[in-house]
């Protein structure tokens, strides 16, 4: 009969293997297992293995315990010196490798790098503001009949009504967006970006103060708080308490007095701003009109910290419903720090915005290091091969399997810190081309978030790339490996082939998706919106313009450049918005939001806007202000057949329809065409606008300048161009389209790099192959095709993966249009051949190298 075997309970026995000291537990064990085999055949199983916990535990003593350190263990410090030693040994042995990993994983954390800076730039904007977690801006959702519009701006009126009627707000303040305005002191007149806000705006947002106390610096109509460089500019130094300056915009000017000096905004604040007027004199004295149904105010808040935001919008919204008497907007709080990110709503509804942007870029550079370490994997796997033999010796010689895997380590992780520091310098050098291309202010300061990321960056390079080497040739049994015969790496390299495929496919992808960016803003940049935009400029009118802009608009057209020249109201990205127009037959639930531009005779011939019916204004038909014109999409939503001489209701009195134009798009294309509508203001027009000879601009320009200075000597001359203030209104996806085609560009370098490592490594491994293969009677290019052929499959199928899902990401970052591209096959054919034809060129130029060697020279071993 068989004897009955021991059967220890096995966590008490890997307990015991795990302290005792291995110098005696082999004899402990023996004796343990002995005395429980006993016990459990004379007293049964639980007596026994009671007995052989107490036993295990009454070990424990000095004597048996495993040492803390003992003499192999000791000097760690060898022994990473000795795994250093060798890292260097294998840099300099497979240098090519090291050198396309070094310039791979350098070029893919430079952009990592780069991409950090932006996307942390992005995300602290709008943060430095101390009552940031409880600071909010008022928004207004719209309903009309195209759903639901959400904009920026309430009643001036609302300010005073929430700080008397809202107790859970602890801060209020009413301002205006920024524009241009002059300022002049003495004989210096510049343009500077300014606002107007009430009392508390320095209570609530956090501005430093130079000079001057800002609790009290907005308290007079006349004060004005300054910049250190807007008071260098018009002073020429920043202590300028209690001087004195002239503020001038159209018909208004005010004698100011500067009562504070503030340090420069920082690159992260959203709105630039270089000064700020008192709301009072702007609420009080400029503004014509104040109504509960006129939204020309911004209302941030700082609510308590117990406050519920949601019953404070609903208390606000039901001032204003009470005010207007009746239900026509909903009034919302907004997280003002989120304003800049998510700054889209869709029918009221926010949904998305900058941070779209901001998670594609966190995903190109996850891409772009992915990549890089798909490269890195793939060279030590193909290495791995060649290192078999030196495990084998290493473990008869009693090397630890910790000790290689930190061998391992140790030179992906040194790779990765010596790519960090060339990146780093690297970064350092490039930055101001950098924020040349990204419009950006990104400052390059080293702290510890920097330092935190590039050691992150480090150890995820070190570990990802140097998992493969470390876990399985470090597992390898000596046997193994050392024996003759014996094929360790099954499968043809499957694994690098899925690799290949997978980095070609991430890189074919970032190239469609620029190559997408790019032909959109080809189009929004070239689309006929209606109006000729090209060579158009514009200044303001103020100073003399005011009262002899027909004298000065004559004498400038007899420039021989200027084509034609009107004031004008007219602005890309549109105008005012108003619903006052009623209309013969217009319904209850009729809500039309139209845009409205005052116009001068000659404002709309200089923008070439093409008219539909009726005519145009002009001085030959008398006194226009009480006649109006619509664009077709006014016309049509408005139900109006026949509508010229028909009769509309504006809010300032009857206007007789004289014309209808073409639609033209005043606003991006990111909106469908708005109902719109021109009256004749000339009195009220903002603008000179003058249309110039294509190929005299920098001639004629200088004409006008010069006798714009000899007409108006007392403000500056700052034309503005129509074709630039359209660009600016994609500004952002300027930015990604031109950011993504870096990246694309240098995640596909970085996939060439692998493929010509790789390629390296299959020609030396098939080179007696080559050899055999020539001497056979193979020709040259025969022995190209058939090593390009490999290559060839990989690249194809990552094309067959990538380019369904390009096309389906570019379609939905489309979406954001309301006119955009279709498409076209061939675009992505196009991407397809061209990663291609880099990877045969990659390919090419190595194997033609391989195959060009003398069979002698590759067989003279055998």
């Amino acid at each position: 009969m068989k004897e009955t075997l021991p059967n220890p309970p096995r966590m008490l026995i890997r307990f015991f293997r795990w302290f005792c000291d291995p110098y005696c537990a082999e004899d402990i064990e023996g004796d343990l297992l002995e005395r429980f085999d006993k016990r459990n055949n004379n007293n049964g199983k639980w007596s026994a293995k009671a007995h052989f916990a107490l036993e295990i535990l009454l070990l424990m003593r000095p004597g048996i315990i495993r040492p803390l350190f003992n003499n192999q263990k000791l000097n760690s410090l060898d022994m990473f010196k000795h795994n250093f030693i060798l890292t260097i040994r294998n840099f300099r042995r497979y240098k090519n490798n090291f050198i396309i990993n070094l310039l791979g994983l350098t070029t893919a954390i430079s952009s990592v790098l780069f991409i950090w800076l932006w996307v942390n730039g992005e995300l602290q904007t709008d943060q430095y503001h101390e009552n940031r977690a409880n600071l909010y801006q008022l928004r207004t959702n719209h309903p009309n009949n195209d759903g639901i519009r959400t904009e920026p701006g309430v009643p001036g009126l609302l300010l005073e009504e929430i700080q008397a009627h809202v107790p859970e707000v602890a801060l209020a303040v009413a301002c205006t967006d920024a524009h241009e305005f002059t300022l002049s002191q003495d004989k210096i007149a510049v343009k500077a970006p300014g606002k107007f806000a009430s009392e508390e705006f320095f209570n609530i947002f956090t501005h430093k103060a130079v000079h001057g106390d800002l609790r009290s610096a907005l308290s007079d109509k006349s004060d004005i708080v300054i910049t250190a460089a807007l008071a260098k500019r018009l002073f020429n130094t920043t202590d300028v308490i209690g001087k004195a300056m002239e503020w001038h915009f159209f018909q208004s000017s005010k004698q100011l007095v500067v009562s504070a000096v503030i340090e420069d905004l920082p690159p992260t604040t959203s709105e630039k701003f270089e000064f700020l007027m008192s709301w009072d004199y702007y609420h009080n004295d400029l503004i014509d009109f104040k109504g509960w149904g006129n939204y020309y105010g911004r209302i941030m808040v700082v609510t308590n910290p117990e406050a519920n935001t949601t019953l404070v919008s609903e208390k606000i919204d039901q001032i204003v419903e009470e005010k207007q008497g009746r239900d026509a907007v909903d009034v919302f709080l907004a997280n003002y720090g989120d304003q800049y990110l998510y700054n889209k709503y869709h029918n009221g509804v926010q949904s998305g915005g900058r941070i779209e942007q901001v998670n594609l870029f966190i995903l190109v550079a996850i891409f772009i290091l992915l990549i890089a370490c798909i490269n890195f994997i793939n060279l030590s796997t193909a290495q791995a091969a060649y290192k078999t033999k030196e495990v084998g010796i290493k473990k008869t010689l009693g090397a630890s399997r910790a000790s290689l895997m930190s061998q391992y380590f140790i030179e992906s992780t040194l790779l990765g810190l010596l790519s960090l520091i060339v990146a780093v310098l690297l970064v350092w050098t490039l930055l101001p081309q950098f924020n040349a291309i990204s419009s950006k202010e990104v400052v390059f300061q080293p702290d510890y978030r920097l330092l935190l990321t590039g050691l992150a960056l480090v150890l995820t390079v070190g570990i990802a790339a140097g998992s493969y080497p470390a876990f399985y040739l470090s597992g390898l049994r000596i046997l193994s490996v050392l024996k003759p015969g014996v094929t360790l790496f099954k499968g043809n390299g499957i694994a690098r082939k899925v690799l290949v495929v997978a980095q070609f496919a991430i890189a074919v992808i970032l190239i469609s998706g620029t190559l997408m960016v790019k032909r959109q803003m080809d189009y929004v940049q070239n689309s006929n919106l209606g109006y000729d935009r090209e060579n158009v400029i514009y200044f303001e009118r103020e100073g003399k313009l005011l009262q002899e802009t027909a004298a000065f608009i004559a004498e400038m057209s007899n420039i021989p450049g200027v084509k034609a020249a009107a004031t004008s109201g007219f602005m890309i990205g549109g105008a005012n918005s108003t619903g006052g127009i009623g209309w013969e037959g217009k319904a209850e639930e009729d809500r039309i939001e139209f845009l409205e531009t005052r116009c001068a005779q000659g404002s709309l011939e200089v923008l070439g806007v093409e008219l539909l019916e009726g005519r145009l204004f002009s001085k030959d038909f008398g006194n226009e202000s009480e006649h109006i014109i619509f664009n077709e999409t006014a016309i049509r939503e408005m139900g109006l057949t026949d509508p010229i001489g028909k009769t509309v209701r504006h809010y300032s009195g009857n206007k007789k329809i004289i014309g209808v134009v073409k639609d033209f798009n005043m606003k991006s294309l990111h909106t469908q065409i708005s109902p719109a509508f021109f009256l004749f203001k000339p009195e009220q027009t903002l603008f000179v606008m003058a249309k110039i000879g294509k190929g005299t601009e920098l001639a004629t320009i200088k004409q006008i300048e010069e006798m714009y200075k000899s007409f108006n000597p007392d403000y500056p001359f700052q034309p503005n161009f129509l074709d630039q203030d359209y660009a600016a209104l994609y500004q952002s996806e300027s930015q990604v389209a031109t950011l993504s085609s870096y990246f694309a560009a240098l995640a596909i370098l970085i996939s060439c790099l692998g493929l010509f490592g790789l390629v390296t490594f299959t020609t030396q491994k098939r080179q007696k192959e080559i050899g055999i293969r020539k001497v056979l009677g193979s020709g040259v290019w025969k022995i190209i095709v058939l090593i390009t052929m490999d290559f060839t499959k990989m690249v194809v199928l990552a094309i067959v993966i990538a380019l369904p899902l390009s096309y389906l990401a570019g379609q939905r970052w489309l979406d954001n249009f309301a006119y955009r591209i279709q498409p076209e096959w061939w675009w992505f054919a196009l991407v397809g051949l061209a990663a291609l034809a880099m990877s045969w060129l990659t390919v090419s130029a190595q194997t033609l190298k391989a195959a060009s060697i003398n069979p002698a020279e590759s067989l003279k071993d055998e």
